[in-house]
């Protein structure tokens, strides 16, 4: 960082966000006339006024609203470049796969198997989150490859799309829709739907349901009659007997794409994504029933 050390951007971004020298010093856990001094000196080695300081309040000036986003990004970056280091550092080298409980499509046992044949295997964790939170997961450095659903940020990110696969709704076996083989997006108008956890993902349809964190959760509420929800074709491996699932002939193809943080050297990584690239192929299941590539339409799950 030009001009500037990680310690005093650190401080000026608590007190850009705080907008209170007073508040940044207690957040940080230091007095007041240090964190004073060193946003000064940041000011002075940059050659700008990045805080307007009255007796009243704090202002941000537009130099400090620039450095205030910069500065974000950097400190992140630096944070997920540790955790990145340390983790390729440990003597027990590892891949830390970030994924949403049963968020696999049925593949991870192949893709694990396939992957353990290679020279470069090493030791996978797994991770489980929540709805939307693989890609963040990723960018932060706590994990090395994810498994994303939908239409995810892959900001920073590389990709290949596994799996494009159509979807279908899961309803408690007493559902008005449980008889039926087919059914379409105008069939489940005034159902209740899930809020997913997490990062916004776009307007739902239907009636605002119990907010979700995970598969299991999910798949209780259903059987409880308290909402139904539009999945993956895949889901049904993991579906008991007081739910089932019906096709939605007109609800759009959802993707599994593996999303792994962008220039990323490690070889370990490079076989995973080989073995899971590798499993689809030989699966032929790379593309849904009717050749959609995109997924578009479709929000993360």
């Amino acid at each position: 960082m030009d001009g500037m050390e990680a310690r005093e951007l650190a401080y000026f971004v608590a007190v850009a966000e705080e907008l209170s020298f007073t508040r940044a010093a207690q957040r940080l856990g230091i007095a007041q006339p240090p964190l004073s001094r060193a946003v000064k000196q940041l000011e002075r080695r940059l050659g700008v006024i990045l805080l307007e300081r009255t007796s009243r309040r704090v202002a941000l000036t537009v130099a400090g609203q620039v450095l205030l986003e910069e500065g974000r990004r950097a400190l992140e970056g630096l944070a997920a470049g540790t955790r990145r280091a340390r983790r390729a550092g440990r003597p027990d080298p590892r891949l830390t796969l970030a994924m949403k409980a049963a968020g696999d499509g049925g593949l991870l046992p192949d893709i694990l198997a396939a992957f353990e044949s290679e020279p470069e295997a090493v030791a996978i964790e797994v991770l489980f989150c929540g709805f939307g939170e693989q890609a963040a997961l990723l960018r932060g450095g706590f994990a090395d490859v994810g498994l994303l659903h939908g239409r995810p940020d892959l900001t920073g990110l590389d990709s290949e799309t596994l799996l494009v696969e159509r979807q279908v709704v899961v309803v408690p076996v007493r559902h008005r829709l449980a008889g039926r083989a087919v059914v379409t997006l105008a069939d489940l108008d005034g159902e209740v739907m899930p809020r997913w956890a997490g990062p916004p993902q776009g307007d739902a349809d239907g009636l605002e349901g119990p907010e979700v964190r995970d598969a299991g959760q999910l798949m209780q509420l259903i059987a409880m009659g308290r909402t139904v929800a539009v999945l993956p074709e895949s889901v049904r491996a993991y579906l008991g007997g007081d739910v089932v699932c019906i096709p939605v002939l007109d609800a759009p193809p959802t993707a599994m794409v593996i999303a792994w943080p962008e220039q990323s050297r490690s070889p370990a990584l490079a076989a995973f994504v080989r073995a899971a690239t590798g499993v689809v192929a030989h699966r032929g299941a790379r593309w849904g029933p009717d050749g959609d590539r995109s997924g578009a339409g479709v929000r993360e799950w």
